[in-house]
């Protein structure tokens, strides 16, 4: 018998200072039978760490073709592509063709940095992909957090992210592991 998705619901009110974003918004999340907490979290701090109006979550996890979040512009263009975990060389490959800009939130300790070693030199040739990475600490400690209504404050004010879910307070601190050489013109 297949395992069905179970849903999240999240009222998810974001203050990125960086980019001088405030919005809320009311995200209805699939959580795929196979996902962890942790990376359910992980995939709502990238959201808002993103946040814009035609950001939106895609099948993700469940398909091979789709990140896990998508920005499209009007004519259907993929101008931003947002991966978690540690996709293949040739995923980045076929990714950053597809889309004007790809992130990779990478998360997994030690997995995450002998991963990044191997591939760092084969990404250099991207100059429109961003790899940033999380510690063990703060994805274990965002995914204690989840639940299936969650009311989540996301404050981000010179890289550092402060994430309030219900009355509980969670700093993280992403590592820029690969600047874009082009970022920025999205969040403009």
């Amino acid at each position: 018998m297949a395992q069905h998705a179970t849903i999240y619901k999240v009222k998810l009110s974001v203050s990125n200072m960086d980019r001088h974003y405030y919005e809320a918004h009311n995200l209805t999340i699939a959580k795929h039978p196979s996902e962890t907490d942790e990376r359910l979290m992980l995939r709502v701090v990238a959201f808002a760490l993103n946040a814009h109006e035609t950001l939106e979550f895609t099948r993700g996890i469940s398909t091979g073709d789709e990140p896990d979040m998508w920005q499209k512009n009007l004519r259907g263009e993929i101008e931003l592509w947002v991966e978690l975990g540690l996709p293949s060389e040739k995923i980045i490959r076929q990714s950053c063709r597809k889309a004007d800009e790809m992130i990779i939130y990478c998360y997994g300790g030690s997995t995450a940095e002998i991963w990044w070693t191997k591939i760092k030199d084969s990404t250099a040739r991207f100059d429109n992909l961003q790899v940033i990475n999380f510690s063990k600490k703060d994805t274990t400690e965002l995914g204690k957090h989840a639940n299936r209504s969650m009311n989540l404050q996301v404050n981000i004010q010179d890289g550092d992210v402060m994430v309030s879910v219900n009355d509980n307070v969670v700093h993280v601190t992403p590592v820029k592991w690969k600047n874009s050489d082009h970022f920025g013109a999205l969040s403009d």
